[in-house]
């Protein structure tokens, strides 16, 4: 039954939800049982590997992803919080695992349609819930299962980020969607419209299908107005833009191509540097960047205490465990993330493991942008043309890059499902 085509078009849908819709789970069924999806997902992923295992070899897998999985486990020898870190690097352990599996059983094709189909109960379910919150319940909706260590009923007054739904769609207001977030139901919009994108251009939904759900993830990141969606938009555009031209041109018009780009690099950088209020302002965002400043000030205190090897590995912030249980409230709310994945991998495994994570990220980059550019070879001389399929895990990788600036999930739950996928499915195809 496992390798039935249903069963495997099922699991991939269900585990690309399940990674993005976290949230959602512990929402509606609390950590308990968002754990049994985890552990399920986890199992089904376990007997893939033994079952094809011819398919992949341990010393095959991209090193500094291995690298980074040693580093986190060893953390536990010098961590702050050695029982905290133990159950981070088991969770990583667990989404390596999760990916590897998912990079070993299925295709670019194959990951391209289960993206669809999560991508699309995800906004469609995200607009249902919003809907019947705004037209039957009419008013805020909490979490059916409260987080760790929130007692609603002995808060004065509910924190705005403690609530599943704000009952803002008839009101124009910044949607959650099941997800309970509004970033990162802007960012599943995001991913949305780069999977609807890829799958217009190679033809494999019909086009007017295509073409409602693109516009579905259009409106969802409208109505969520995420900045940092806004800045993933225009990059994404940008890389879009060069991949194309480079497939159309050859020889020295790739470096007219490549000279173009960094003067566009280089002249972003200095409207960054000596317009950042007025970009900001654009933006709608605040000087401060929403609060940001000040968690990445606390952040970067404290890992400057630690610098080389970090307090040890956590993955998510545990909200009782010190330092974190006193380290950054953010409108009344305790924060579990740094909200930069670089800061978070630099506080908690330092600037070794920042080297580590940035080789991973670098190397997969690199592997990526060759898997878009240049044309497969079928025999030494005769070049497969260019797939639309093979921009997926390039635009995917750049959209994760950008929100790593804003937020800390790279390294964590999707994430770092995606990232581990991207790099192993590269190297692979590299090979």
């Amino acid at each position: 039954m496992i390798e039935s085509r249903r069963f495997r078009s099922v699991f991939a849908a269900f585990a690309i939800f399940s990674m993005f819709a976290g949230d959602f789970w512990r929402y509606l069924l609390g950590w308990w049982g968002f754990g049994t999806i985890v552990l399920a997902v986890l199992g089904i992923s376990i007997v893939v590997l033994v079952r094809h295992r011819a398919r992949w070899h341990v010393e095959r897998l991209p090193y500094p992803l291995l690298a980074f999985l040693a580093l986190a486990t060893l953390s536990i020898l010098w961590s702050f919080y050695p029982g905290a870190t133990a159950i981070g690097a088991l969770s990583t352990w667990v989404t390596v695992v999760i990916g590897v599996a998912v990079a070993v059983w299925f295709s670019w094709d194959e990951l391209l349609r289960a993206l669809g189909h999560a991508m699309r109960w995800l906004l469609g379910l995200s607009f249902l819930f919003e809907f019947i919150v705004s037209a039957f319940i009419r008013h805020p909706v909490l979490p059916l299962v409260p987080s760790f260590g929130v007692d609603y009923d002995a808060l004065e007054k509910i924190p705005k980020l403690l609530y599943w739904s704000r009952d803002l769609l008839f009101e124009g207001g910044k949607i959650q969607g099941i997800v309970g977030n509004s970033s990162l139901l802007g960012f599943i919009a995001l991913i949305a419209l780069i999977v609807f994108g890829v799958q217009v251009a190679a033809g494999s939904v019909h086009r007017a299908w295509g073409g409602f759900w693109v516009l579905v993830a259009i409106a969802a990141v409208g109505c969520t107005r995420s900045a940092t969606i806004f800045v993933a938009i225009a990059v994404i555009l940008a890389v879009l833009v060069m991949v194309l031209l480079l497939r159309r041109f050859t020889g020295g018009a790739h470096a007219a191509v490549y000279g173009v780009a960094a003067a566009l690099v280089a002249l972003g950088a200095v409207l960054v540097t000596t317009m950042s209020t007025q970009l900001l302002a654009v933006l709608g965002k605040s000087s401060d960047l929403t609060g940001r400043l000040d968690i990445w000030d606390a952040v970067i205190g404290l890992a400057q205490q630690r610098p080389v090897a970090g307090w040890g590995w956590i993955s998510f912030w545990i909200p009782w465990v010190e330092p974190f249980d006193t380290l950054v409230f953010k409108s009344g709310v305790r924060q579990l993330h740094a909200h930069n994945a670089w800061l978070d991998v630099w506080l908690q495994l330092g600037v070794i493991g920042l080297v580590i994570f940035g080789a991973l990220v670098v190397s997969t980059l690199v592997r990526s942008w060759q898997f878009a550019v240049e044309r497969p070879l079928v025999s030494p001389l005769a070049p497969a043309p260019h797939t639309a399929v093979s921009l997926l895990p390039l635009l995917l990788l750049v959209a994760l890059l950008v929100q790593s600036v804003a937020e800390s999930r790279l390294p964590i739950e999707y994430g770092f499902v995606l990232l581990t996928v991207i790099a192993v499915k590269s190297k692979a195809s590299q090979s």
